[in-house]
């Protein structure tokens, strides 16, 4: 709808005032295209990784099979995320473009109610009816746009930004196991105790927590903290539950 207020008046601008510039490009990344499961996908990674290899590490294993579980966490973890994402994302589209194409059939059989309901939306938000009913008999008149106005207008998407499974699935898969691998690190290079993972994974989940502050309204030391109480906590539940269960299997 970008283009409607230009094309719907002729009005000059007050002396000393400018006409307003849409800023969509300043905002954030909100349907969930790449952004969401990069940032979430390397978060569950850091935090189911984490937890796992604290549960067997309670349960008094050997460093060998800390470093076994852990990968085998970061392999199937990574794997399910980007299953999980694509058939997510390949889900919403498939309903998306199904309601693309009621609204494009609705279009064909019915253009004069389809034009009566685009006025009634605009007299709605307050434009005056003749100049409403102008408005949506321009915008109806290519067929392309008129369906792209009406899915903007009704459905509240754009049909040419919907989110690719693909790379929901991908940035996911990628970040989950950047996440799930930083715990392992130290473990990968020698290490024999929990210690130098749980140092790296503090500032990790503390990281993440920050960097989800870029995709919600929260700041960032919130956020962080927030992530950083959470993920120890689901590490200390399993690691109990480790040192319980583990003492009675040995």
């Amino acid at each position: 709808m970008e283009g409607t207020a230009v094309s719907a008046t002729t009005l000059e601008p007050e002396a000393g005032h400018h006409p307003r510039i849409p800023a969509a490009g300043h905002h954030r990344d909100v349907n969930g295209g790449w952004l969401r499961p990069a940032v979430f996908g390397a978060m569950d990674g850091l935090v189911s990784n984490f937890a796992l290899m604290t549960g067997v590490v309670g349960g008094s294993v050997s460093s060998g099979t800390v470093v076994l579980t852990g990968l085998a966490g970061l392999a199937a973890g990574a794997c399910s995320m980007a299953a999980g994402e694509y058939t997510s994302v390949a889900s919403q589209a498939e309903l998306v473009q199904a309601e693309i194409e009621a609204e494009r059939l609705e279009l064909s059989r019915n253009p004069h109610g389809e034009l009566a309901e685009l006025a009634q939306l605009y007299i709605a938000r307050g434009l005056e009816p003749d100049l409403a009913h102008e408005v949506a008999r321009q915008l109806s008149a290519n067929p392309d746009q008129a369906l792209e106005i009406h899915a903007r207008e009704e459905l509240g998407i754009d049909p040419n930004d919907l989110p690719s499974p693909w790379v929901a699935a991908g940035s996911s898969f990628v970040c989950f196991a950047v996440g799930a691998l930083l715990p392992l690190l130290p473990y990968l290079l020698g290490a024999t105790s929990l210690v130098p993972a749980l140092l790296l994974s503090v500032v990790g989940l503390f990281l993440c927590g920050a960097v989800v502050a870029r995709v919600t309204a929260r700041s960032w030391w919130f956020s962080g903290l927030r992530q950083l109480v959470l993920g120890g906590a689901a590490a200390g539940v399993t690691y109990l539950l480790g040192w319980l269960i583990g003492g009675h299997v040995g």
